[in-house]
């Protein structure tokens, strides 16, 4: 995971912060799959389920008015959403148990942490599926041109496994073990332990042993590098990158 610890004092908090930076690594990389799976367009057998796509003219701007995207774009990201929703199960919704973990991990069973994760921050009604609008929500987050805040924010929720409304020192763990598992990398309990200690050394000012929303804050802020990941240049123009998805369309942005 990176370097090794630096040997002064002054260089381990920004070390540390670049070995809780990799954390977030198998999470975009699930989630860049996900996206260019679909392009590629699965040959997977389909079920179809009668379910209208509710979406028009005036859904698409709406949510292009809560986003960064352009209406355009938004269409876009609807044929690459209705091509995803339907790969499996023709219902024109994402469930977790089948397209995602079909077209991310090549296998109909087992459980993922960072799939979860992705999952859980994508689907907002928390009803075990993915709507459009969750999906262009989720993605927005991703835009060079959201908010910090924003990102900052989704980071936050996607250490709170246990949604306590602070990151804890088991949650760390989990994160940085799935971490390895999916790099197939290999740490000593030791070294492990010391990651984890350093980190709340630096986040948590109170010392209660659980980091808050606003240490989580102060923290990424003094390093910044751990939000390097939480921007995907390529949703700043998403009808060059996804072509196929372009459609004929009458608006005008």
């Amino acid at each position: 995971m990176m370097n090794a610890l630096g040997s002064s004092s002054r260089s381990r908090p920004v070390t540390m912060a670049g070995r809780f930076c990799a954390s977030f690594i198998p999470f975009f990389a699930i989630f860049e799959a996900l996206v260019f799976s679909v392009a590629n367009c699965c040959s997977i057998r389909r079920t179809h389920h009668q379910r209208k796509f509710r979406y028009g003219l005036r859904e698409l701007k709406q949510l292009a008015g809560e986003t960064r995207f352009t209406v355009n774009e938004v269409e876009a990201l609807y044929e690459l959403f209705k091509k995803l929703s339907s790969s499996i199960i023709d219902d024109g919704l994402i469930h977790k148990q089948e397209e995602l973990q079909l077209a991310l991990f090549k296998s109909p069973c087992g459980q993922n942490l960072f799939l979860d994760r992705v999952f859980y921050l994508f689907d907002e009604g928390k009803n075990g599926v993915i709507e459009f609008d969750e999906f262009v929500h989720a993605l927005n987050v991703f835009h060079p041109h959201a908010p910090m805040e924003d990102k900052i924010d989704f980071a936050f929720r996607l250490y709170d496994l246990r949604q306590t409304g602070f990151i804890e020192r088991e949650d760390v763990k989990q994160m940085v073990v799935a971490t390895l598992m999916e790099s197939e990398m290999d740490l000593s309990d030791d070294l492990l332990e010391s990651i984890i200690d350093k980190t709340f050394v630096d986040a948590d000012a109170d010392r209660d042993g659980k980091i808050s929303k606003e240490e989580w804050k102060a923290f990424v802020l003094r390093h910044p590098n751990l939000l390097n990941n939480m921007s995907l240049s390529y949703l700043k123009d998403v009808t060059t990158v996804f072509p196929s998805f372009v459609i004929n369309s009458e608006v005008e942005d």
